[in-house]
């Protein structure tokens, strides 16, 4: 049984299930996930559309449809008692889960940490007693995992087994004129809902002061295409917007520089070397409770691998369409430090171990059967 109870999960988890079908042909493979993990072969029990919400108030609008999908989680796992659960990331959901497991005698692997390096690190506690092996994507979690005497393997970032080796940008991504930037708000409708119409509003103000500078907006598979348009009617009518569905990749080739929402895109995007401005916004309540809980200096985990605020980050009354204008503009203004942020995000490919995450999870799986 697999779980990943969001997009990146999904993708991660639609490779994991290709590498253990290579490994082993006959594998019954079933759980929580999306549309990658489903094409290839993975039974869906529950959609991990209907789960993925981010903040902790947000979560609260979501408690009885995530408690539904729990309840079916859990059945599925009592009744089919499958050799080995698989949690990808998700923690709220995937403890609840483990425990179950715990209780049958099924073992469990966790593929991508939580973030509990970041906050409520006391979850390790629970990690311990829960999950019999970690396999950590980011290299400074297996030294916080070998402290607590919890077993873990570093495997290496998966987003490596996708990103080719040739730079795409071997045009001048530095240009004076003509910019393309891209808008990336994220992959939960509550994200989209929030983030794409600051970005439009930073768009108008960016277009003012770069008046050759064009935009592409992303739109995930997981949200719905007249969604987006209905925001962009809204919020940027007066401006030419393309918007590419599904890949980000064609947005990468495209662009010199992005806004992009927190998360797994932003470290993609670094590895196609590409200067991106990190935003983020939750409720105001998530967002008090969260500078209380957090413990690291950055949200970013492009600044979080480099330990330094290589990118900057606009969270919530700071991702304002003003302050967002405002560092784009800075930043395609000065040329040199464009070159070196670049130059530094491509030399992250060496920090990240290498390419073959999933062969390497797939390998840890079969073995703890």
């Amino acid at each position: 049984m697999i779980i990943a109870g969001e997009a990146s999960g999904d993708m991660h988890g639609a490779k994991l299930a290709q590498a253990i079908k290579k490994l082993s042909g006959d594998a019954f493979l079933f759980g929580v996930g999306g549309k990658s993990m489903q094409a290839e072969g993975v039974r869906l029990v529950v959609d991990a559309e209907t789960i993925s919400v981010v903040g902790i108030t947000e979560v609260f609008s979501h408690l009885l449809t995530i408690y539904r999908a729990m309840t079916t989680v859990k059945k599925a796992l009592s009744r089919l008692k499958p050799d080995l659960l698989i949690l990808i990331d998700f923690p709220d959901f995937n403890f609840h889960v483990a425990a179950t497991a715990k209780k049958l005698g099924i073992p469990v692997l966790y593929y991508i940490s939580p973030q509990i390096w970041a906050w409520r690190q006391n979850r390790v506690k629970k990690i311990k007693r829960l999950v019999d092996h970690m396999a950590v994507i980011l290299p400074f979690e297996a030294p916080f995992y070998h402290s607590h005497k919890v077993p873990v393997t570093f495997v290496g970032h998966p987003l490596l087994d996708r990103i080719l080796p040739m730079l795409h940008h071997q045009k001048s991504t530095i240009q004076t004129e003509n910019q393309t930037i891209g808008l990336l708000p994220g992959s939960r409708i509550k994200e989209v809902s929030t983030l794409l119409p600051v970005m439009l509003e930073a768009a108008k103000l960016i277009k003012r002061r770069l008046p050759g500078a064009r935009f592409v907006v992303s739109c995930s598979d997981s949200i719905k295409d007249d969604r987006v348009m209905e925001l962009i009617r809204k919020h940027a009518s007066t401006l030419e917007i393309e918007t590419i569905k599904g890949s980000v990749v064609e947005i990468f080739k495209q662009s010199q520089m992005l806004v992009a929402a927190s998360g797994t895109v932003t470290l993609e995007a670094a590895l196609y070397g590409i200067p991106t401005v990190i935003i983020y916004k939750v409720s105001p309540l998530s967002y008090w409770l969260g500078k209380r809980l957090i413990r690291v200096k950055h949200i970013g985990i492009v600044n979080l691998i480099v330990q330094k605020r290589l990118l900057p980050e606009l969270v919530q009354d700071n991702a304002s369409p003003q302050t967002i204008a405002d560092t784009v503009a800075t930043m395609l203004g000065d040329q040199e430090g464009l070159k070196q942020i670049e130059k530094e995000l491509f030399a992250i490919r060496d920090l990240l171990g290498g390419a073959g995450a999933s062969d390497r999870v797939a390998r840890i799986a079969l073995n703890l059967i």
